[in-house]
């Protein structure tokens, strides 16, 4: 099944009413683009009253403040008593940390006025919609509201169940192919990863395989057929058009080391593309003459006592 790397499911993160959804299912968008816009009346006045209660902190920090230095600067002249001293410090610690809450909370509130307008993670593709306009949205408990669902088009994957006895197979060889248009289009895939798990009902392996940035026609959802790579092995083949067919008898012209020209009858295997699988009759490292109709009339010319190309 090729799915997106990069799919995500957008949810609330404070409560609130849909007040602008400018998206449709299958819009595509920019990263940072604004998916959903909520009313932020509650969150607007919440920010408003941090903001008031770290202006409050903060004049009563400066008081403190200004406290602990003038009976700091009494204390050092021996005017005061110690505890007096302590009292100021304590009130000058006490009045740093109702400041340093304030404006935890001030950030905490202008935090959750910015949940009010969700954008775009990255670049991709809007696929499903669970809100409308005018509809309200908690952040939970128990779940919060999903809100859009979103995929990146430009990194995709395939994800295959395999079985355990071809794991060790693929280990071994990490290589596959995405077989597409009914096997007629092979893609190689930009890696294999295999997750460390099987499941235990089913004694399987998912297998993720990278599609290479750029392949067209496939969407998430769709599926594919991949085939790994379970070993490898050196075979030798010919071009097609080498060869000579004389009824049930397949056979080339090799050519010996002192350019003479004779017949050899091989055996054939596979036939992939223009290439033809030779199974015996042949060496690596021989020549073969390419066209054989030609070399049969150079022969010809050649018995006859006459020149041919």
């Amino acid at each position: 099944v090729v799915e997106a790397i990069n799919e995500t499911t957008l949810a609330a993160q404070t409560n609130a009413r849909v007040a602008e959804l400018p998206v449709e299912i299958g819009d595509h968008v920019k990263q940072g683009d604004v998916l959903v816009r909520f009313t932020a009346v509650e969150q607007d006045s919440a920010r408003r009253s941090a903001q008031a209660a770290v202006a409050a902190a903060r004049a009563n920090a400066a008081q403190a403040e200004a406290n602990f230095k003038r009976i700091d600067a009494i204390f050092a002249r021996q005017l005061v008593a110690r505890a007096d001293l302590d009292s100021a410090t304590a009130q000058r610690d006490a009045a740093q940390a109702a400041l340093d809450a304030a404006q935890a909370q001030l950030r905490s509130a202008g935090q959750q006025s910015d949940y009010t307008v969700v954008r775009a993670p990255y670049d991709g593709v809007v696929t499903q919609r669970f809100v409308d306009v005018g509809q309200a949205v908690q952040a939970g408990p128990p779940q919060p509201q999903p809100l859009l669902a979103l995929a990146a088009l430009d990194a995709l994957r395939v994800e295959a169940t395999i079985p355990q006895g071809a794991v060790e197979a693929i280990r071994a060889h990490p290589q596959a192919t995405l077989l597409l248009d009914g096997g007629t289009r092979r893609v190689p895939a930009a890696s294999v990863t295999i997750l460390p798990t099987a499941d235990p009902a089913t004694h399987t392996f998912r297998v993720r395989a990278g599609i290479p940035a750029g392949t067209a026609g496939l969407w998430p959802g769709m599926t594919v057929k991949v085939a790994f790579a379970a070993g490898g092995a050196q075979r030798l083949a010919l071009p097609v058009d080498a060869l000579m067919h004389r009824g049930e008898i397949d056979g080339v012209y090799v050519i010996g080391a002192d350019n003479s020209v004779g017949l050899r009858l091989v055996r054939l295997g596979h036939t992939s593309g223009d290439a033809v699988e030779v199974l015996s009759g042949l060496a690596a490292g021989e020549r073969v003459a390419r066209d054989p109709d030609a070399t049969v009339r150079w022969l010809v010319a050649q018995r006859a006592g006459k020149t041919a190309p």
